[in-house]
């Protein structure tokens, strides 16, 4: 049986980019949306260990679907290339796709660019960098502080001010 077409998955954060992408790149990428964030706190508990202010990640139910289909992808894929937005937004989404689709630490490449043309994109494709952790952790400790004072606080200020 022939193998399919070998091909570099890139993977941006809304379905439009894609398509914008997939237009101005060959046959040999694969681009995919990842609809925004794969893993999120749940809504349920609080989801932080409030020891040592880990997160507790899940897959929400809306993600799921996506999740599977971009595994598959990727599982085929010679090569991941995650190109979402340069904030820290952005840079926590393709760490979260980098631990959901479980690309080893240093395999995937990371690509920003500013404007989405064919330019711009090529020149993001020749200059790819890893994930950077600093902009990952401000913004996990910025959801973390919003959890908790969102579960503890909220709950606390609605009676007070309720009255």
């Amino acid at each position: 049986m022939p193998r399919a077409k070998e091909k570099t998955l890139v993977i941006v954060e809304s379905p439009t980019k894609a398509r914008t992408i997939s237009q101005f790149l060959g046959s040999s990428f694969d681009i995919e949306s990842s609809f925004g964030h794969m893993r999120d706190l749940p809504k349920s508990k609080l989801g932080i260990d409030e020891t040592t202010l880990e997160p507790s990640y899940i897959i929400p139910l809306k993600a799921r679907k996506n999740v599977t289909a971009l595994k598959k992808k990727a599982k085929k894929a010679t090569d991941i290339i995650l190109a979402t937005d340069e904030d820290r937004e952005g840079e926590a989404i393709a760490w979260h796709l980098a631990k959901v689709l479980e690309i080893p630490e240093g395999a995937h490449k990371r690509i920003v660019f500013h404007e989405i043309t064919k330019k711009a994109i090529e020149e993001a494709l020749s200059h790819p960098r890893t994930i950077d952790l600093k902009l990952v952790d401000a913004q996990q400790a910025r959801r973390v502080l919003d959890r908790l004072v969102g579960y503890k606080l909220s709950p606390f200020l609605w009676k007070k001010v309720a009255r």
